[in-house]
This record gives structure tokens, C-alpha cells and sequence, in this order.
């Protein structure tokens, strides 16, 4: 059977308090999934840095094949003429990873905002707090939004949330005025029918994530909800290096999305080569949820049926454990706690050890 290629996302020695060694720590972890958050979005990554990157990880006993995220300049997203430099800087970044054995490159092709939280700092029962997403909260004013990102962060720059790309919001709003869910489709075509050759070439998966949450917001146009849009992505190029990273938590937002039956669609026809397994707790009908620990008996999803989908498709791929609450009085980068993520990673890996024990009777 199977082994699972379990990975800790860090955000690096200068924006992460997580250490690598605390990482190698945790047992069955051997994987980092990395990035260089100090290049320009569509520049493309010089060798040096990622060399750099993949010797820190390297020397603290650990391995970098993934990435997350080499993000989509806006051009591209919102198709304007300057889109095919920066697809050409994409290509070449794709290039410069596979020479250092990056194997996965998680990315979004979300307009704007990666993801939105109406509160980064939810306090739960158990005194621990956590991020969660409630409407009476979103206002109509996306600056508003922002703001409250940014005074709730703890002055860590968040992914998806850097500073740069949120100065100039009101230029973006009006770039993305006519950008509507059928020209974002029609821009992401094209965009992966210029990279996916090079991807085939050098042997670097794309593996797209999931809208977060999987409903319109702002009237920004989302395109990766369902099982429906995988398949419409999906026939936008017939290749394996066309693929998803399957998000349970940002999928299981919807609760007409049915998890489990995503993933053995999807990792049957080997679309899915990355897996964030997260889960969620819905705080009403509206669909109002907060971010919870990683057990099923505290969360919304079956996690032994999204890991026993895993199981008996005999995943091989890359998994990390996802957002998490922030406990033991530790106050770091919202989401992004460790030990939270440390006991998903234990759980995870408790729940594949039974399912194999219990395949092998």
C-alpha cells in the first residue's frame, strides 16, 4: 500500500516563527511546502533563491517538491495584451523549479482576494481561536474587509493578502469590471494552454485550488466551486499536469459538495496531486463556518471518509493539513499555528494507519 507524502507549509526563517526544526519534529512529516514570497508577482524566480530555499530545507533533513503558490499576475486573470509576457515569465519559473525537483505547484485563479475571512480571531468554547466567515459580517465595502484583515493579522503579511497587491484595490476592481466567470474560464485556458507543455517537458504538475470560500463575493466571478467546474477545467487541456489541489476544507464550504466523491473522481483519473486535508464546522443553515480542529467529531466533515477515499484509491500523492486553531497560547500567523497543524498531522496519519490495517485483514 500507499505511503503518504506529508508536507508542513512554511512561510520561511523571516515571515514564519515555525522553525524547520520544529517541523522535522513532528513525526511522519518529511515534506516543506514552500515558496519565495519576496519575488514580484509575475517576475520570474531566480535560481539562486529557490537553490537557496531547497538547501535550508535540505539541510534540516527535510524535502521540497512542492510549492505553493507561484501566483497568477492579474493580466493573465483578467486577459489583458501584457498577459503573454508574464505567461513567458511563468514558463520560465516552471523550468527554473524543475531543475531544483520541485514536482507540484499549487496555485488559484481566484480575482483579487485568494480567500476571505470575516474574522481572523474567532474564539471557540476551548478558549482557542480560530478564523471563520460570516456573512451578517461581510460588508458591502471591500476595503472594509481589508482593513479589518490588516488590523487582525498580528502584523504577519498573509498569502494571498500582500500589502502591494491591496494598495492598488480600487485599480483592480475596475480592471475586473467586465471579467465575469466565462472570460475568467476563457483566460485560464489560455493560460494553461501556453504552460502545460512546458509543465509535460520538465515534469512540474499544476495543481489548482480550490475558491475560498466557493461562492461569489463582491461580484467577482468564481470558477473552481464544484465537482462541475473541475470537470470544466479539466476538459480545458487533456493532461495530468492539468490538475487540482483538492482543499476539503475550501470545497467542503459548500455543504452540497460531496468531499469523498470529489476526491475518488478526481484522484482516479490522477487530476488531484496535491491534498490540503482540513476541516470545517458550519455555525448555522446559512452557511455561516468557522475554521476547527482536524477531528470529525468537531468539524462538519467526515474525515475518515475523505481519508478512506484517499485509501482506496491508493493515493501516493502529496497532503498537508490546513488551516487549524490557534492553541496553548500561541498568537502567530492566523490559521497557520503549529501545533494545531501538528495534531491534524498525527490524526491524518492515525486514520491511514487503521484504514491499512484494516485493508490488510
Amino acid at each position: 500500500m500507499s505511503d503518504l507524502k506529508m508536507g508542513f507549509r512554511w512561510f520561511g526563517e523571516k515571515d514564519d516563527p515555525i522553525t524547520l526544526q520544529q517541523i522535522r519534529q513532528i513525526p511522519g512529516t518529511d515534506q516543506v511546502v514552500g515558496a519565495l514570497f519576496d519575488v514580484p508577482v509575475g517576475d520570474v524566480w531566480p535560481k539562486e533563491k529557490i537553490a537557496a530555499l531547497k538547501k535550508q530545507v535540505e539541510d534540516a533533513g527535510l524535502k521540497l517538491e512542492v510549492i505553493e503558490s507561484v501566483n497568477i499576475h492579474d493580466d493573465i486573470k483578467i486577459g489583458l495584451p501584457s498577459r503573454d509576457k508574464y505567461i513567458e515569465n511563468y514558463k520560465e519559473t516552471i523550468k527554473n523549479l524543475s531543475e531544483y525537483g520541485i514536482k507540484v505547484i499549487c496555485y488559484n485563479f481566484m480575482p483579487i482576494f485568494d480567500w476571505l475571512r470575516t474574522n481572523l480571531h474567532y474564539q471557540l468554547k476551548d478558549g482557542s481561536n480560530v478564523m471563520a466567515f460570516q456573512h451578517q459580517y461581510l460588508k458591502d465595502d471591500p476595503h472594509d474587509i481589508i482593513d479589518s484583515v490588516r488590523n487582525n493579522s498580528e502584523g504577519y503579511v498573509l498569502p494571498g493578502w500582500e500589502p502591494e497587491r491591496l494598495a492598488e484595490i480600487e485599480r483592480l476592481f475596475k480592471a475586473y469590471a467586465d471579467v465575469d466567470a466565462a472570460k475568467l474560464r476563457e483566460n485560464m485556458k489560455y493560460f494553461l494552454d501556453a504552460i502545460i507543455p512546458t509543465c509535460e517537458k520538465y515534469d512540474v504538475r499544476m495543481a489548482m485550488h480550490p475558491d475560498d470560500p466557493p461562492r461569489e463575493l463582491f461580484g467577482l466571478p468564481r470558477v473552481y466551486k464544484n465537482a462541475e467546474d473541475m470537470r470544466v477545467i479539466e476538459g480545458m487541456h487533456e493532461s495530468r499536469y492539468n490538475g487540482f489541489t483538492i482543499c476539503t476544507g475550501s470545497l467542503g464550504e459548500n455543504p452540497d459538495n460531496d468531499v469523498p466523491a470529489i476526491i475518488r473522481e478526481f484522484v482516479k483519473k490522477d487530476r488531484a496531486p496535491f491534498i490540503h486535508a482540513r476541516n470545517i464546522k458550519f455555525m448555522n443553515k446559512e452557511g455561516d463556518f468557522h475554521e476547527s480542529d482536524h477531528l470529525s467529531k468537531d468539524g462538519s466533515l467526515d474525515m475518515y471518509e475523505i481519508m478512506k477515499a484517499l485509501h482506496d484509491l491508493d493515493y501516493d500523492g502529496y497532503i498537508r493539513p490546513d488551516h487549524g486553531r490557534n492553541i496553548w497560547g500561541e498568537n502567530g500567523r492566523p490559521g497557520y499555528g503549529l501545533y494545531d497543524r501538528a495534531l491534524g498531522i498525527m490524526y491524518l496519519h492515525g486514520l491511514w494507519e487503521a484504514l491499512e490495517k484494516g485493508s490488510a485483514k
